[in-house]
């Protein structure tokens, strides 16, 4: 066994792995990454993207759609479906012997739909329906307007990945969202599902810069140490809102906990430990999705031990003051559009590309 299998058996975290490529799927990749102990699966828009653009395993069966007569667009969407279809297949044995908490891979609804609720809604329900596999999460990102979407798939019993959390305040909406949506719904809850997915080293990245801004010794002093904090903290708030009457009646029900995820996780400034936001936020009862280059850096020489945890007197008097210095109610409405422009930009940019060979094929 290795350090992925550790973290889970060990320390009760469950490491996903935060990419998804269809050559993976048919060497064999994704199933060695399983046999290493990796327990679920997450992409996005970003992830697709370079999949698609960055080899010829979709070329045929692209060119089958359009000449089919198929959109570019719905051909994107059946490529997507197909792999994440098969990824699922190959993760529905950790679904069963896990009794539905891991095995999920996750897809996202469309990133133009991020501010529109109806449509958020109206196309979660299309993609879960489609794919139908009791081990599906589909993506939607915690923005003002995906809120009530997330509360309303989950009313309907669909199981849901929260995506794009950059906020304590947000990530307590979410909370709420899951809660309430549960209370709405009928019937055993025990099927229903959701993750709450953190993105970690955007939130060093964006407040670093800020503080080498401010320049002060003690602004210096705190660079690296705002993404990991606010998971404490995030952390303290899911044992929180996890417990107590209001919970305990859901959990009769056979509800489960809404566990939080961390995203993001490889690190973006060469002079931080290749492995800091694994390390650092090792806890039960959560999930760390990990692009493939930091999980192979964990399981070489990474740390399994509960750090998550820890000190969370010292994180809030930390957190308290990076508040005092930085506006972080900002950089959290910052980081939001960004993510979502992010996702959107490689969205549009791939369908381009796909028009272009659209209409080669059809010339």
């Amino acid at each position: 066994m290795g350090r992925l299998h550790d973290l889970f058996h060990d320390q009760g975290q469950s490491p996903w792995l935060d990419n998804l490529k269809r050559g993976w799927l048919a060497d064999g990749q994704i199933a060695r990454w399983v046999e290493r102990g990796v327990r679920g699966i997450t992409s996005n828009p970003a992830i697709f993207q370079k999949a698609i653009e960055s080899g010829a395993e979709y070329d045929e069966q692209f060119a089958q759609l359009i000449a089919a007569g198929v959109s570019v667009e719905e051909a994107y969407w059946t490529m997507v479906c197909d792999d994440i279809t098969a990824a699922l297949a190959l993760l529905e044995p950790i679904h069963a012997s896990s009794g539905g908490l891991d095995g999920y891979v996750s897809v996202e609804v469309a990133p133009s739909l991020a501010r529109n609720r109806v449509g958020t809604e109206a196309a979660a329900r299309q993609l879960d329906d489609r794919i139908h596999a009791d081990n599906l999460y589909v993506k939607i990102p915690a923005t003002r307007e995906g809120v009530p979407a997330i509360a309303e798939m989950i009313s309907e019993g669909r199981s849901i990945n929260v995506t794009l959390i950059f906020s304590l305040e947000r990530y307590d909406e979410v909370i709420e969202a899951y809660i309430s949506g549960l209370e709405r719904a009928t019937g055993n809850l025990e099927p229903v599902s959701s993750v709450a997915s953190f993105f970690i080293s955007r939130v060093d990245t964006e407040i670093d810069r800020r503080l080498d801004t401010i320049g002060t010794d003690e602004a210096l002093a705190l660079r690296g140490t705002a993404a990991i904090t606010q998971g404490q903290l995030a952390y303290s708030l899911w044992a929180q809102r996890f417990s107590g009457a209001r919970w305990d009646a859901l959990a009769a029900r056979g509800a489960r906990p809404q566990r939080a995820l961390w995203a993001s996780t490889s690190t973006k400034n060469p002079t931080y430990p290749d492995t800091l936001y694994v390390d650092a936020l090792i806890g039960p009862h959560t999930v760390n999705t990990i692009p493939d280059t930091t999980l192979e850096a964990f399981d070489d020489h990474g740390t399994v031990a509960r750090t998550l945890d820890a000190d969370f007197d010292s994180a809030e008097l930390r957190w308290r003051r990076l508040g005092e210095l930085v506006d972080l109610a900002d950089v959290a409405a910052v980081l939001e559009a960004e993510g979502v422009a992010t996702f959107e930009k490689s969205y549009d940019e791939l369908l381009g590309a796909l028009e272009t060979k659209a209409a080669e094929l059809r010339g």
